[in-house]
């Protein structure tokens, strides 16, 4: 099965072909740098180091341009408030987010690009749109502003089907009676006393906020590019005012496959900071961590809508935990040794291992079905802990099984930055995490397991059961192993 992508212009499932052989270009719109991101703002960054994985997997050559807003309205509104330069504003939450980043794991980009970067790019391109009769000068008290004229491009609504008299609601634009029609949007604004600016054959100004991704694309992908993705809450204005901005420069189709992810809701709403339910990625990476945040994101499909409770994420973290036991527990099979085949494989394991390949390339290839990715990864899970998890030595048949486990999650993990950490420290990580939600500490819980133990030893099975029951109500389930006691936190 050939790779299908649900292209957003269209609303159907293409057949994926490049523009160019062997080649893929990827434009993904980054963040407007002005504070932290809210965890919303993950699930692209997250979802698209998948596509990126995935493409490359099936062997594309592919150039990721993920770009940072560092001139904005919300950047200048940060900056007046904590009396600093919009520079400042934009270098330090360029680096916040990039630390994030980083501690998702997820690969970096190929190029980031900045807004602030391409100013030059950016007047050059308006002038080319004004000379094409796409766009036209207004002059105002404070210098002149350009603007696009939406009439003059009849294709103006083929990404977000919609009628051009219709589009007023969700545009940035600001209102002007000197505009052609209600819907035109802005390409350069004149400066404001005290704001950051540029000089151009306009007077000095900024950019307005489409024109950026269409010449920072332009410089880096060319005219065309192959996909283009972002946020469901970009398709319009910003997409098709892209759109309209490219197309209109170049006379060519500006992007062959449009791809967004949907959005996260908290108790049926919209996380958004007007609703008071916003999260941030930081304070809940440090809070939880990123391996939950991530797969939070894929184990739902991307153009879904994520339920971002507390009992999701409770389901995640037992979910987490389920896989990494299983994971701890094959490299404790598999330290001991014991020499093995492939024929030790028993018949239903192998059954399971001869179809997963093909079922993971077609959940993939079916415009990126992670839901379908994770049920493979759970029926690895449960066949496994049915042969491997219950008491009784080690065989060849338990180290054959442990190894084929261990090797189809790590190296399908891998693709979706999933399952990579060492599965023992990443269980104490889970289990201290709970430890302190529950307001215990592992000092507290090692000595009542210490206790228990001695009770054993000692023949005091009252006590011992008094002590199991008590760890039981704390939320500490004990279990008594062969090569010893262990405990872990009821997930």
């Amino acid at each position: 099965m050939s790779l299908k992508i649900y292209n957003t212009q269209t609303r159907t499932k293409e057949e994926f072909t490049p523009l160019n052989e062997g080649q893929v270009k990827l434009y993904v719109c980054g963040p407007t740098v002005y504070d932290f991101l809210h965890v919303g703002n993950f699930r692209g960054a997250i979802f698209f180091n998948l596509v990126r994985n995935w493409l490359e997997v099936l062997g594309y050559n592919v150039t990721y341009v993920y770009n940072y807003t560092d001139v904005d309205d919300k950047i200048i509104n940060r900056s007046n408030q904590e009396k600093v330069t919009s520079e400042e504003i934009a270098e330090k939450y360029i680096a916040e987010f990039e630390k994030d980043y980083q501690s998702l794991k997820l690969r970096p980009h190929s190029k980031n690009p900045r807004v602030t970067e391409h100013m030059d790019d950016i007047i050059h391109y308006i002038s080319d749109l004004i000379e094409k009769k796409h766009a036209y000068v207004i002059s105002t008290d404070l210098g002149s502003d350009v603007y696009y004229d939406v009439k003059s491009y009849k294709d103006y609504g083929k990404l977000s089907n919609k009628n051009i008299d219709d589009m007023l609601t969700g545009s940035r634009a600001e209102v002007n009676q000197d505009k052609h029609h209600a819907a035109d949007f802005a390409l350069w604004k004149s400066a404001k006393p005290g704001e950051p600016s540029w000089t151009s054959p306009w007077g000095k100004g900024r950019p307005g906020w489409h024109i950026e991704c269409s010449v920072m694309s332009h410089c880096l992908l060319g005219d065309q590019i192959d996909i283009h993705g972002g946020g469901l809450d970009l398709v319009f204005p910003h997409h098709e005012n892209e759109i309209a901005q490219s197309e209109g420069h170049s006379g060519k189709t500006f992007v062959k496959y449009w791809m967004h992810n949907n959005m996260l809701e908290f108790g049926n709403q919209k996380m958004s900071k007007s609703l008071g339910n916003i999260r941030t990625g930081r304070s809940f990476i440090e809070e939880f961590n990123g391996e939950i945040l991530k797969i939070m994101m894929l184990s739902h499909h991307y153009r879904s809508i994520i339920d971002f409770s507390e009992d999701q994420i409770h389901r995640v973290i037992g979910s987490l935990a389920k896989f990494y036991s299983a994971l701890n527990l094959a490299e404790q099979i598999l330290s001991t040794g014991i020499e093995f085949s492939q024929t030790d494989i028993p018949k239903k394991f192998k059954q399971l291992m001869e179809g997963s390949e093909s079922r993971f390339q077609e959940a993939l290839n079916d415009d990126f079905n992670t839901p379908e990715v994770f049920a493979l990864f759970y029926e690895y899970l449960k066949s496994f802990n049915a042969l491997c998890a219950l008491p009784g030595k080690v065989s060849a048949q338990k180290m054959a099984v442990a190894d084929a486990f261990t090797r189809f999650i790590k190296e399908k993990g891998k693709i979706m930055a999933l399952f990579q950490e060492n599965a023992y420290e990443y269980l104490r990580v889970l289990d201290d995490m709970l430890l302190k939600k529950s307001g215990l500490n592992r000092s507290e819980v090692d000595q009542l397991v210490s206790q228990r133990i001695e009770a054993r030893n000692n023949k005091n099975f009252e006590e011992s059961d008094r002590l199991r029951d008590q760890l039981n109500e704390m939320g500490i389930s004990v279990m008594d192993r062969p090569d010893g006691t262990v405990w872990e936190v009821q997930k």
